[in-house]
């Protein structure tokens, strides 16, 4: 008996615009996983009337795309998502429109167009501030003794069990300073590696090298992520390619 064949539903509607978002996770609001955010996502494009792509089928989906999102509890001023859309808008109203559609605390800092080529492959490295409750002294005799190490490994526990891999390698600049009330703020830049060295991977290895062990957890914050440039350059705007590109040669 011939087997029957399954509708595929109706056709999808090709995206004619695609959309490069960087949006920052402030506050109590650093404590949404993943998950959240893209519920607060979609719910938010509807809410803002923005005219969605999606996928074929009798599921649909809108057609998004996440990019490093930052752990969940860290704060982020630099976290990036793709949207394909199936009318063209103007950058600036989608902004304003979805930044109002999103809680506080998820604030939309800047919509452009993208242009060819994969956003992701920019995403060389991350700058993370963790500002500690201690002083300078603890942190400093452990980020020594961390960078005088060729190689410092670290376990975590992932899908598929335990994993060990090596933070020191990834850990590309570092910079120590006192704020104005004495405690510590160790900036750090990291290479983004399989897997990602997350910022309590880095924790785990200045306590692995010295006795470390701050009474709190830092406060931690993503400042940047995008293509790594020199030596204590620190990482490039991934946005800045897509921005010249619409802007045009003497705009």
């Amino acid at each position: 008996m011939a087997r029957q064949r399954v509708p595929e539903g109706p056709p999808a509607v090709p995206p004619v615009q695609k959309l490069r978002i960087r949006y920052a996770k402030r506050g109590r609001l650093r404590f949404t996983s993943t998950r959240d955010f893209q519920r607060s996502l979609e719910r938010a494009l509807r809410r803002a009337g923005v005219p969605m792509a999606f996928s074929a089928g009798f599921h649909p989906h809108p057609k998004i795309s996440y990019a490093n999102a930052a752990p969940t509890g860290t704060a982020s001023e630099a976290e990036y998502v793709e949207i394909s859309l199936v009318e063209r808008v103007d950058c600036d109203a989608v902004r304003e429109a979805l930044d109002t559609a999103l809680p506080d605390g998820l604030d939309v800092v800047d919509v452009v167009e993208a242009t060819p080529g994969s956003l992701a492959d920019r995403l060389q490295a991350s700058v993370w501030r963790m500002e500690f409750s201690c002083g300078t002294t603890d942190v400093r005799d452990a980020l020594e003794a961390f960078l005088a190490r060729d190689r410092v490994e670290v376990t975590r526990v992932m899908k598929n069990g335990p994993r060990t891999f090596d933070v020191r390698e990834a850990v590309v600049d570092v910079d120590l300073r006192e704020s104005e009330d004495g405690c510590a703020i160790l900036q750090v830049v990291v290479r983004h590696t399989t897997p990602v060295v997350r910022p309590d991977d880095v924790l785990t290895a200045l306590s692995s090298v010295a006795a470390f062990a701050p009474a709190r957890s830092p406060l931690v914050t993503r400042l940047a992520q995008g293509p790594l440039l020199g030596p204590g350059a620190g990482v490039a705007d991934p946005l800045a390619h897509d921005r010249d590109a619409v802007a045009g040669p003497g705009r």
